[in-house]
């Protein structure tokens, strides 16, 4: 017998092609959300180098205000979504002092929950890859149960067995099967590969911040110098 996709379908029942379209669905998913966050990785790249660049002669001069106008300004980059949010509470610290915490203990903790909105925006959308991953050959299963069940009801409506009335219908069924390793397979594998990724951007971004938190209590410390001394 030789491998014929549209013999193969036509003979299908259609229960077993609306398992097969759901496969298929589950495969263009797992295709779209790789697409889109690949792309979204390298805008964010892109954009975070773009943004370095611009605002690294502000933060050697400590223009922090235009540090934080520059930032929403590349709405793409991780980096700039984290520096403004946590730039901006360092200045509302630095005029309003809440619950005796420091302006660079109030920008930590802010740094703490911007790094948590970032890390779930990176991750948007690979859950819809863990599921694919896991379910599809469970999917691809259902429908070789459910194409061997046809198989020997067709046996039973006609009377005739052996195992040249049934290995056509079960080489068909097992078509499911081996259809929904071939999506469950690639879905794990880039599920993995995006997870390395956003684990380097995070990684990259804790750098970043550690960095910008070392020169908030540099510039903290001059601040306060000079205070003491104007006192």
């Amino acid at each position: 017998m030789s491998f014929n996709i549209g013999h193969i379908l036509s003979s299908m029942s259609p229960v077993s092609l609306a398992i097969l379209m759901f496969l298929l669905a589950m495969a263009i998913a797992a295709i779209g959300v790789t697409v889109e966050r690949v792309i979204a990785f390298w805008r964010s790249a892109n954009e975070s180098r773009a943004f370095v660049k611009v605002v690294s002669p502000m933060l050697e001069d400590w223009n922090v205000d235009q540090v934080i106008s520059v930032s929403k300004q590349y709405k793409n980059s991780a980096l700039a979504a984290l520096f403004g949010p946590v730039i901006s509470r360092y200045q509302r610290g630095l005029e309003h002092a809440e619950g005796g915490l420091t302006p660079v203990e109030l920008a930590r903790n802010e740094s703490e929950r911007q790094r948590e909105k970032v890390g779930s925006e990176l991750r948007r959308g690979m859950n819809v890859l863990a599921t694919v991953g896991s379910i599809a050959p469970f999917v691809g299963l259902l429908g070789t149960v459910v194409g061997i069940i046809a198989a020997f009801q067709g046996i039973g409506a006609t009377g005739s067995g052996g195992i040249a009335a049934v290995s056509t219908g079960i080489a068909e069924a097992l078509v499911e099967t081996a259809f929904g390793l071939m999506v469950a397979i690639p879905s794990v594998m880039l599920f993995n590969y995006l997870n390395a990724r956003v684990a380097g951007i995070e990684l990259a971004l804790s750098r970043s911040l550690g960095e910008l938190m070392d020169e908030m209590e540099g510039q903290h410390g001059v601040v306060d110098s000079k205070r003491k001394k104007a006192a």
